[in-house]
């Protein structure tokens, strides 16, 4: 397999894992851009993509779909609403809340991880490609500030727009690694400050 088609390949797989998701919970809203998680970490979420993060994201999913606030601290602790509907998408927890973060340190329980055994190994694969071509250019590529400080945020994200109107927040380097298409018009978002400039 070719690197260059790694992002791609990854962000399909997150649209798939997500939608084998909203299989068994069809109350769960749609992923507007599978690539923003890619560049994305929250210490609260997760820092490492995986299935077990993706479910974790789709309990948030759920619960601002069933208008339920889940969390409080600027998003840090995760409440026993939280915790509920992580039980339902199942993720056990440890027994007592973390000081800081409440139940956000959520794991797939057996069950989950006999029901989503294709669909974890699946994306393994991806992310094991993909990590391998992004970080095989490390000593010839700018990264920006975000990269060499650490930014938890992954970059800082601007605003794309497609042929329809819609837009969407994302991080140009996301972005540049594949495009993301919009649901609506089939068309790919674009940075309209940076048409002219990508390819250089």
């Amino acid at each position: 397999m070719s690197t260059t088609q790694t992002p791609p390949v990854l962000a399909a797989e997150l649209a798939q894992a997500w939608a084998d998701i909203q299989r068994y919970h069809p109350e769960l809203p749609d992923l507007a851009a599978p690539e923003s998680l890619i560049g994305e970490s929250s210490s609260a979420c997760g820092h490492e993509l995986s299935f077990e993060r993706l479910l974790h994201e789709a309990v948030h999913g759920i619960a601002a779909a069933r208008g339920v606030r889940d969390t409080s601290r600027a998003g840090r602790y995760h409440n026993r609403r939280f915790l509920a509907i992580a039980e339902e998408l199942g993720l056990d927890h440890q027994e007592e809340p973390h000081p800081s973060s409440g139940f956000s340190l959520v794991t797939l329980n057996p069950e989950a991880k006999r029901r989503y055994r294709p669909t974890i190994e699946r994306l393994q694969r991806a992310l094991k490609a993909h990590t391998a071509a992004t970080s095989s250019d490390t000593g010839r590529s700018f990264r920006g500030p975000a990269a060499r400080h650490g930014s938890s945020g992954g970059g800082v994200r601007v605003k794309a727009v497609c042929d329809c109107g819609r837009n969407v927040r994302v991080v140009p380097s996301v972005l540049a690694q594949a495009p993301i298409v919009c649901g609506g018009c089939g068309k790919p978002f674009r940075i309209p400050e940076v048409v002219g400039a990508a390819a250089g």
